[in-house]
């Protein structure tokens, strides 16, 4: 059986859709499937709508959270609730193409374990949204090591996979990239972002900002590197500075600037207030990995299960 997770923040117009779309595609296929809504503490009517779904087809069911916890929370309730032999992770706005799924399942029956959906484009994006999220990929990729700048959540992963998954400890967690540190038989597959039909994206600029500081520092340590780098290079540049001084000193003129003093202080202050904000960051990391809170709290479920 074929687990579909679908986490949904505000997509009371979509859920619908999606259901009857993804379910209808599936059934035609003849891929026996669940369909798992996860409602990510939602404001509107997601909820109402995932149990009116699940009363017209017993393939539907869901859950929701207590409060927003967010879609890397959303994504691994998912994974916990399935129940089937692989799980496949869509959006609810169906940007990610479901006819995909069909193909990410005959190569999961052909041994693959599992299977990346790579972005060939990304749709009808703003030029300015485009052009960070490509930064923000960028910076991501080199951080983390992996080349994520076409990456997404939308992929097929075997239960071995899942299962690998979810016996991780760590409460702050980067599915994306977790997938590929899985290291199983894995295959990639092309796909082109939809235009979305209803509602609008919940991802803004700020959004992706803090997206991205959290994805970084949960998965990788290299902004503490960075401190190291920066550090040895602020001390090169005090050592030329230094021996400058010292020979226009020993010359008989005097050092001059103290606009340069200024500069300097800036620099060395601002250098040090980075470095500690970044060390705060991943202490904040510890604290709350120590405290060994849940990932997310169920509040509700719908009565449907497989």
């Amino acid at each position: 059986m074929l687990s579909v997770i679908i986490p949904a923040y505000n997509e009371e117009t979509n859920i619908k859709n999606t259901a009857d779309t993804v379910c209808s595609l599936l059934k035609n296929a003849d891929i026996d499937c669940e369909l798992i809504f996860v409602d990510d503490g939602s404001k509107d009517k997601t909820y109402l709508k995932i149990c009116d779904s699940a009363q017209e087809n017993p393939n539907v069911r869901g859950i929701s959270f207590s409060r927003n916890f967010g879609k890397e929370a959303a994504i691994f309730a998912g994974l916990e609730e399935a129940a089937g032999d692989c799980a496949v992770i869509l959006d609810c706005d169906l940007q990610f193409p479901p006819e995909k799924i069909i193909e990410m399942y005959s190569l999961w029956q052909k041994g693959y374990e599992v299977v990346e959906g790579v972005k060939r484009d990304r749709g009808n994006e703003s030029f300015f949204y485009k052009i960070f999220a490509k930064s923000f990929y960028k910076i991501i990729s080199r951080f983390v090591g992996v080349d994520m700048q076409s990456t997404s959540d939308f992929k097929l992963i075997d239960r071995k996979a899942i299962d690998a998954l979810l016996s991780l400890p760590e409460r702050n967690t980067f599915f994306r990239a977790l997938s590929f540190w899985s290291g199983f038989n894995s295959v990639q597959v092309e796909f082109s972002v939809s235009e979305r039909k209803n509602g609008k994206s919940k991802w803004t600029i700020g959004k992706l900002i803090k997206y991205a500081v959290s994805s970084i520092t949960s998965f990788t340590t290299a902004p503490l590197q960075l401190i190291t780098v920066i550090g040895s290079i602020l001390l090169v540049f005090m050592a030329v500075l230094g021996v400058q001084t010292l020979v226009r000193f020993m010359l008989g003129h005097s050092a001059e600037g103290f606009t340069t003093v200024i500069l300097l202080l800036l620099l060395v202050g601002g250098s040090l207030m980075m470095a500690l904000g970044i060390i705060g960051y991943y202490i904040a990391r510890i604290y709350e990995e120590v405290k060994g809170r849940p990932r997310y709290i169920i509040s509700k479920r719908t009565e449907n299960k497989k």
